[in-house]
């Protein structure tokens, strides 16, 4: 297949791309996308709740490639963007140095999940066509040449996105995440076989003190998730992004829609205090993994978002046979429990030259620091010796 022959439209929403054609373009099952976030359930949630669109500086720009039959073979979600936020991959030092320079960095367009630090794949070609991920890259080019755009930005790739970015000129950037990997066991007493006896000690009096209280746990998914829980969630959901951000960047509409849409690939781990929710996390249910989102509180009990978030999390993987819990964005306090360093990667395609080249120049300093972090990282592991298997 030679690029004439293919078609590129530019889709200003999500709606205008029926969730069928979408879905057959994700990998999956049966029309079940393998990762969560790449539903369209998901992107529609986030549109038709207002979360997502041209009002809060995230308007859709997705693109979607035809082949001269018209079949749709290829799919870029893509956004036109006013500002940084919300993204987790940060270019704020690079808007600054274009706007002092005398230029604009605003508009860009952002390849991403929207408000979810998630590795995904953002070229979605169910062929593997190099020339139709090639293509989807160099529309995305043209289109911001179009609305006059300072860059793409392709954020939480997958290493063959990645790569397919690199082969395409498009500057590469590493960072680092925490996740933890079961490595087939029967129960998270068989996971702490495998740190040290210290580290068990720990995570053993973390748990015991988190819910010292008569504090209980709930494991909540489909059905069983009803509108009071989005209610008590949406309320810790505030107090964490008020305490950390201002604002939060999702309203209590997406939450119901998300439990309409895909309540069957979420569950809601919730603490009570008696019959009354005091702390809860939102996970989503991918194909072979966990993924830990938002998380808050209205009480403070001392260790109680290590256990929602993190020990409850691979219970609930163990339990499932899931083999990966990812947690999302940052947090060296991971490692300790049992959470370790793994790379994530973006491309970035910048139309400024001297942009361009003062990025290129920052990011070939970058990579190798981000390397030594994580080795530094990895010498902290709370596992024994040897007892990691290769991933």
């Amino acid at each position: 297949m030679s690029p004439k022959e293919l078609s590129a439209t530019i889709h200003p929403s999500t709606a205008s791309i029926p969730a069928e054609q979408w879905n057959s373009l994700v990998p999956g099952t049966d029309g079940v996308p393998d990762n969560p976030f790449l539903d369209h359930a998901f992107f529609l949630a986030l549109e038709e709740s207002g979360c997502a669109n041209g009002r809060t500086g995230w308007q859709p720009q997705h693109i979607l490639i035809k082949d001269e039959a018209g079949t749709a073979v290829g799919l870029l979600p893509l956004f036109l963007k006013t500002h940084s936020m919300g993204e987790y991959v940060f270019d704020h030092g690079w808007a600054q140095a274009l706007e002092r320079a005398g230029g604009h960095y605003y508009p860009k367009l952002q390849g991403s999940v929207p408000f979810t630090p998630v590795t995904a794949p953002k070229l979605l070609v169910p062929s593997d066509s190099l020339e139709i991920r090639a293509a989807l890259l160099s529309t995305a080019e043209e289109l911001a040449r179009q609305r006059n755009a300072s860059s793409v930005h392709l954020t939480f790739l997958p290493d063959e996105d990645a790569a397919t970015a690199t082969a395409s000129d498009w500057l590469s950037r590493v960072d680092t995440q925490f996740h933890w990997h079961n490595d087939g066991f029967s129960s998270f007493d068989a996971f702490l076989e495998t740190l040290s006896s210290r580290k068990r000690k720990v995570i053993r009096r973390e748990r015991r003190d988190a819910l010292a209280e008569g504090i209980s746990i709930r494991w909540l998914s489909g059905a069983d998730i009803k509108e009071h829980h989005w209610d008590a969630f949406f309320d810790f959901y505030e107090d964490t992004g008020s305490r950390k951000w201002g604002q939060p960047y999702l309203n209590r509409k997406f939450f119901s829609l998300l439990g309409q849409y895909m309540a069957d690939r979420i569950v809601l781990i919730f603490a009570y205090d008696g019959s009354e929710p005091i702390a809860g996390a939102i996970n989503f249910i991918g194909k072979d993994r966990l993924y830990g989102r938002n998380w808050g509180a209205t009480r403070e009990v001392p260790f109680l978002h290590f256990e929602v978030c993190y020990y409850q999390a691979i219970d609930y993987a163990i339990a499932h046979g899931l083999r990966v819990v990812e947690a999302g964005a940052q947090g060296e306090h991971k490692l300790a429990r049992g959470y370790t360093p793994v790379s994530t990667h973006s491309a970035h395609w910048i139309a400024h030259p001297g942009l361009r080249e003062a990025v290129a120049d920052y990011l070939e300093a970058e990579r190798p620091a981000v390397t030594h972090e994580q080795s530094v990282l990895e010498t902290f592991s709370p596992y024994r010796r040897g007892e990691r298997t290769d991933r």
